[in-house]
């Protein structure tokens, strides 16, 4: 059967968080790399559909094309491995040490694809052109938007990654729930859409998207970028990916002690 089964699903988390806590550094920043510059990709995708169409739910239904690849190849998105890498930690496969190497080095890797994708990208457009005002307008909006509203937009920005990263994190384990291509590519389509589509913070679109943004012409500094959006941002992804995703799903469907088989692993 193509369909797997939630707690076989527990037990491909804890093994997939164990194998990127193993991962050298120099494995994390390329991986890292790709995935920043393939959610950009993805990004510029989704405005350009919703510039064609002015729906910006077009935007939504495409933008997950860029989180699919990612997957399927393997590489490194610092927002998922925060929902799976503590788990590892959690079973004993893993150290905290390990923890923060991964999600550093993951995240460096993150910065540097998504940063090289903005220059990349902003050589294409004219100055003025429909797409270099929509990214000035939305990395204003993810940054000043926010600071206007002082405490209230700290906050904002925060519950709105929190949101954001239950999905995306629960795209990454519903790729475990299908051994097939077209399985997992259906599954992780669902909740990707979903946190787009509603306007949701997340770390490494926003790694893209606030740099682009700025350099076309967004009145943004690299100040304004991290404390009205990163920085709360990142902290809000990691609860809701950690607490939602990861160890919500662990305490679910993960057998306890008693009911584990005899002599062998959990299931």
């Amino acid at each position: 059967m193509s369909y797997v089964r939630p707690d076989a699903v527990v037990q491909q988390m804890v093994e997939a968080g164990a194998a990127k806590a193993q991962l050298r550094p120099r494995e994390l920043v390329l991986r890292g790399f790709l995935s920043g510059a393939l959610l950009g990709f993805a990004t510029t995708l989704a405005f350009t559909a919703t510039l064609q169409t002015r729906i910006p739910l077009a935007g939504a239904l495409v933008f997950p094309a860029g989180f699919v690849m990612i997957v399927l190849l393997g590489l490194e998105l610092v927002t998922g491995n925060f929902a799976l890498v503590p788990l590892a930690v959690l079973e004993g496969r893993a150290r905290w040490t390990h923890l923060c190497r991964n999600w550093s080095w993951a995240f460096l890797g993150n910065l540097l694809g998504a940063v090289s994708y903005a220059l990349l990208f902003a050589a294409t457009m004219g100055p003025g052109s429909p797409m270099a005002q929509q990214l000035a307008t939305v990395a204003e909006a993810k940054t000043a938007g926010y600071a206007q509203l002082g405490w209230v937009g700290l906050r904002a920005a925060f519950v709105k990654a929190v949101l954001c990263n239950w999905m995306v994190t629960l795209g990454v384990v519903l790729s475990f729930t299908s051994h097939s291509t077209s399985g997992k590519i259906a599954a992780m389509w669902l909740p990707i859409l979903t946190f787009f589509g509603q306007g949701f913070e997340h770390s490494v679109v926003n790694l893209f998207v606030i740099p682009a943004g700025m350099l076309s012409g967004a009145p943004v500094s690299v100040a304004d970028w991290w404390l009205w959006n990163q920085v709360p941002v990142t902290a809000g992804n990691v609860v809701g990916g950690l607490a939602f995703t990861g160890l919500g799903l662990y305490a679910a469907h993960r057998p306890s002690a008693v009911d584990r088989p005899q002599g062998g692993p959990a299931a």
